[in-house]
């Protein structure tokens, strides 16, 4: 299966997420995307260093997502939950949840149609099943 084909399919084809993007786990090559979602090397800069920040409490990436937002394709969204391999964040009635395997950045945006539980469940799962297969 190609990269593009997780995005249409396994996300997006899931009616969960709206829009999708799988970038390198460095944050500097997008593979995969939906046409409406550029998240900007900048974005995916601070988005690789918030996952890799060891403190998921007090480091400082993480607190700066927590009271100044993270920007992901143009939109500032609330970090709401940051954790070993995931990021939830909110803008209103959206989010979005960022989920990294060993070789990959799976990012979902989901519509305020779509509650966070099943966008969350359906971007962890496939990077679980990524993680599975040695990404």
């Amino acid at each position: 299966m190609s990269w593009q084909a997780y995005v249409d399919s396994s996300l997006v084809g899931s009616g969960h997420i709206d829009k999708a993007c799988i970038v390198s786990a460095a944050g500097d090559s997008t593979w995969a995307t939906t046409p409406d979602f550029q998240v900007k090397p900048e974005e995916l800069k601070a988005i690789v260093a918030v996952l890799n920040e060891p403190d998921k409490t007090n480091g400082a990436p993480v607190v700066t997502a927590y009271s100044e937002g993270l920007h992901v394709a143009g939109e500032r969204f609330v970090a709401t939950r940051v954790e070993d391999r995931h990021i939830y964040g909110r803008k209103e009635k959206t989010g979005i949840c960022i989920v990294k395997t060993k070789q990959t950045i799976l990012i979902g945006h989901y519509g305020e149609n779509v509650q966070a539980g099943n966008a969350t469940q359906t971007v962890e799962a496939l990077a679980d099943y990524l993680i599975n297969v040695g990404y």
